[in-house]
């Protein structure tokens, strides 16, 4: 039998060491979550994007749906970060997942909750911070990563820094969509990994089939890297509102409800994410991992931790060391 290493968040002990990411704009809603949850891994809910009742009922959903961890991700550069954290917390989430800028008023919040905290970061200066001020895990992002992106460096580039740097656990994310990758996050030092792309390509995600679709047709050479009003760089997959967003030709946005923190108005950000998980994929931002095209099917999230502890199996050696 597959033995993994033992590990905590907190006071949580998730079966698997693999988290499913936290897709913002209703790519990671409670139904795939939950079912992360029920596998053995941390599910988890991409909160931007919706509202604070929304969240609220997404939380509660996924509960209902799961006795397993779930938690969520929130996007510190939107402006209604803080009232986010406070409903995440009030519905008893599991853990709360925190990037694109740093917050240290959260892990506060945390504490008083007795929610851990767990930042994603990209480089040892900013693991060392959120460690100081109380971050339970981080996830260490490299740029292979879909959506937006905090170095340009690769993963297994920055995670030795990051491990040596830290004593609190760590989670790789960035291009892992198998057990190999997963295999080698964990011999050099990382406790678990996280992953998004594979999970999109689900059954329990609930992005349109078009969005799906281009994802399964994707090859290396249709992944890119975008500018966002976030004010941060974000890997996509060529289409034709990103082919008119490179040229300089983007749509500008048709009117503006403040969503970010600061923004460049260069185009509506949460439109073109909207427009793309309903169908519309050719008037939108389809964000997505580097390592896409090793994704050749949809499973269940059942079937997809099956395979994925089956080939971490065949990378582990003798007395089921990771090799």
């Amino acid at each position: 039998m597959l033995q993994l290493p033992k590990f905590r968040v907190g006071d949580l002990a998730p079966t698997f060491p693999i988290i499913q990411g936290g897709m913002a704009l209703r790519v990671s809603t409670s139904s795939l979550a939950a079912a992360v949850a029920e596998a053995g891994g941390i599910g988890v809910i991409g909160a931007t994007g919706m509202g604070l009742e929304e969240l609220r009922a997404e939380i509660r959903e996924a509960k209902r749906l799961s006795k397993g961890i779930v938690g969520v991700n929130i996007m510190f550069a939107v402006r209604e970060f803080a009232d986010m954290v406070k409903t995440a917390l009030e519905e008893k989430v599991d853990l709360i997942f925190t990037g694109a800028g740093f917050s240290r008023d959260i892990f506060k919040l945390g504490r008083e909750a007795g929610v851990p905290i767990v930042s994603i970061v990209s480089s040892a200066r900013l693991a060392l911070v959120a460690e100081k001020y109380g971050a339970s895990a981080v996830v260490v992002e490299g740029t292979e990563a879909g959506g937006h992106l905090g170095t340009d460096k690769p993963l297994f580039e920055i995670l030795p820094a990051i491990r040596e740097a830290i004593k609190i656990p760590l989670f790789a994310a960035g291009g892992i969509v198998n057990g190999e990758g997963i295999s080698r996050a964990l011999k050099m030092g990382a406790e678990g990994v996280q992953m998004a792309t594979r999970f999109v390509l689900s059954k329990e995600c609930n992005v349109s089939d078009m969005f799906k679709k281009m994802y399964l047709k994707a090859k290396p050479e249709d992944v890119t890297v975008i500018p966002s009003p976030v004010g941060m760089p974000g890997r996509a997959l060529k289409n034709t509102f990103v082919a008119r967003l490179l040229s300089g030709d983007a749509p500008p946005p048709e009117s503006c409800d403040g969503c970010l923190k600061q923004c460049s108005g260069q185009y509506c950000i949460m439109n073109a994410l909207e427009n793309s998980r309903t169908g519309r994929v050719e008037e939108g931002v389809v964000f997505v991992g580097q390592n896409v095209h090793q994704i050749h099917d949809i499973l269940s999230v059942k079937d997809i931790f099956n395979n994925l502890l089956y080939e971490l199996k065949f990378y582990m050696g003798n007395n089921n060391k990771v090799v």
